[in-house]
């Protein structure tokens, strides 16, 4: 076992019982559970919109005992989730290039792990790529940091969810054109949306998020819509 409580994990959704979510820990050999109330803040009204199985979600570590281990949903901050996703989805690149070289991915990164925090890995190997060659032969670890750079420089994603409704008569064409904005827009139900800008890093992604924000905010005050920003824990 590699964490600890107050470390977040991804998670897979593996069945709902009663008031228990019962999941998978990605890495582990641990299973994890989650009572209701951790799910979500306040009544839910559609447990789907969180859980549903083999749904990956991002959880905190609440307590360790034996086997067992307790979890959070609704402890994890947007910000928290997106650098555990960003950090899989890292992970996953690097193995496929470890397999495109010749290279056991699970053996070269259980031996990676054993020694470095992961991230800390990924981002000093960028200032000096030879930091590979302790792990891989070294024709292997410069194919490796040649492949692996390339596919790192792909974009990163924030996501961020509102309420946005109004009651005029022509409310519905007013919601459109407040939401007519450089960002993809997907609608949740319940007068619920979600946006989401991507950028080099989180740094510019959560710049460009901002902008898109307080535009929305501007035209729903035009437009006399309500506007409510989910808020984070």
């Amino acid at each position: 076992m590699d964490f600890k409580e107050d470390d977040f994990v991804l998670c897979k959704v593996r069945k709902i019982e009663g008031t228990t979510v019962f999941l998978e820990i990605e890495g582990s050999d641990l299973q994890g559970s989650m009572v209701l109330s951790e799910v979500a803040a306040g009544r839910i009204r559609n447990l789907r919109q969180y859980v549903s199985p083999n749904r990956l979600i991002v959880c905190k570590v609440l307590k360790i005992v034996g086997d067992q281990v307790e979890l959070s949903l609704r402890r994890v901050t947007s910000r928290e989730r997106d650098v555990v996703l960003d950090l899989h989805k890292r992970e996953k690149a690097f193995k496929s290039v470890l397999k495109f070289v010749g290279e056991d991915p699970d053996s070269v990164l259980e031996k990676i792990k054993s020694e470095n925090n992961l991230v800390d890995f990924f981002l000093e190997v960028k200032e000096n790529p030879s930091l590979l060659e302790r792990y891989l032969p070294k024709g292997n670890a410069s194919k490796v940091f040649e492949v692996f750079s390339d596919k790192e420089g792909g974009e990163k994603l924030v996501e961020k969810e509102f309420k946005l409704k109004s009651d005029l008569g022509n409310g519905v064409e007013d919601i459109r054109e407040i939401l007519d904005v450089d960002a993809e827009i997907h609608y949740l139900g319940s007068s619920r949306f979600s946006v989401s800008v991507s950028g080099k890093d989180f740094k510019e992604a959560e710049g460009k998020m901002e902008n898109v924000l307080e535009e929305i905010d501007k035209r729903a005050k035009e437009k006399n819509a309500e506007l409510e920003l989910k808020k984070e824990k």
